[in-house]
């Protein structure tokens, strides 16, 4: 399994970013997505997630409410949209994935998932 995540960039806080995790190959609606994000000199923490059904998402509680993840089957993608974005947000964006028995079951933890992508680092000002 092959992700690729994109997306990343510099903005100011208050904006927004939408990010993407591409899978190579195959169909990425096999797979229960997740994303995680680590700044500097901290460990990789669980921001959002979705089910291979794409109808349960989990979100960290400290982007509930700003940002939204969700599937488009026709790019073979799963977005991660960020709102209303703070400097707290600055971080190395990864997405990463796993085959689950469960349609709708999904990890918050990183050794949750056998397949990360390289990374997008997002740099919020303020």
């Amino acid at each position: 399994v092959q992700l690729q995540a994109s997306g990343g960039g510099v903005v100011q806080a208050g904006d927004s970013l939408r990010l993407s995790c591409a899978r190579s190959g195959r169909a990425i609606s096999s797979l229960a997505v997740g994303w995680f994000r680590q700044a500097p000199g901290k460990e990789r923490e669980f921001v959002a997630a979705l089910s291979r059904s794409g109808t349960r998402p989990y979100y960290a509680d400290s982007v509930k409410g700003r940002f939204t993840v969700s599937r488009d089957n026709d790019k073979n993608t799963v977005s991660l949209q960020m709102n209303s974005l703070k400097p707290e947000d600055t971080a190395v964006y990864y997405c990463a994935a796993d085959f689950r028995p469960s349609t709708l079951t999904v990890s918050t933890r990183v050794d949750g998932y056998g397949y990360w992508g390289q990374g997008t680092l997002v740099t919020v000002s303020s």
